[in-house]
């Protein structure tokens, strides 16, 4: 069973003829991006926003019209992945580096549905390193804030240099261990200067498709 296939291509169902759908970005959500491609070529009319560059490519080479959020007034649903989901639904997203425009992008939907294998469901959050997305200036006083929090913060880096968001930031992923309060910990780490946003969404998916006791599991938010 491949449950990243099962679960991303079960989020497709909620897709209908002339929607605008938020594209997410990772291993997921391909399989729903794939899919989503597949049906636009059998004449499924649709616009996609993509929360990345690589999405934004896969869905062209899909052949899945694209606009910007600049086009239109909102998005009906958006689709993504997530690094770890909580039994309230709040999410760890980012280890693709894409947590900025993801979170754009969720909250602009009217409906925002996580697809999410077995392995990215928990208990509690924060065994997954909490990536934060910071400017590059100063970004060293940035990392020292985090730190005051409670975080063990490491500069993502790739190739041996600093990795680069499409928004020309850094990633901090740090880990807290245990998020027992992770609405506390969004709002703390957005004040501090530097940070442009964090990895935490918390009560923002609509919808949780995942697999439970090898099975499609959906969780509605209460």
């Amino acid at each position: 069973m491949n449950e990243k296939k099962e679960v991303g291509e079960k989020a497709v169902e909620y897709v209908k003829d002339g929607m605008v759908v938020g594209l997410g970005t990772g291993s997921t959500v391909f399989y729903t991006i794939t899919k989503l491609g597949q049906l636009v070529q059998q004449g499924l009319s649709i616009k996609g926003v993509p929360t990345s560059e690589h999405t934004k490519q896969l869905a062209l080479e899909l052949g899945i019209p694209l606009v910007s959020l600049d086009e239109i007034e909102q998005i009906d649903v958006a689709i993504d992945g997530a690094d770890q989901v909580d039994p309230e639904l709040n999410l760890i997203k980012g280890g693709g580096g894409a947590l900025l425009r993801e979170k754009i992008i969720a909250t602009a939907a009217e409906t925002f549905i996580v697809v999410a294998d077995s392995d990215k469901n928990v208990d509690t959050l924060g065994t997954f390193p909490l990536p934060i997305e910071v400017v590059p200036f100063g970004y060293e006083m940035t990392v020292k804030h985090i730190r005051e929090l409670g975080g063990s913060p490491k500069l993502r880096q790739k190739d041996g240099t600093p990795y680069l968001t499409d928004n020309g930031n850094f990633i901090i992923d740090s880990s807290f261990q245990e998020i027992t309060h992770p609405r506390e910990l969004e709002k703390n780490l957005n004040l501090i200067p530097g940070v442009v946003d964090n990895g935490l969404f918390v009560g923002m998916a609509d919808i949780v498709i995942t697999i439970k006791d090898k099975k499609l599991a959906t969780k509605v938010r209460s």
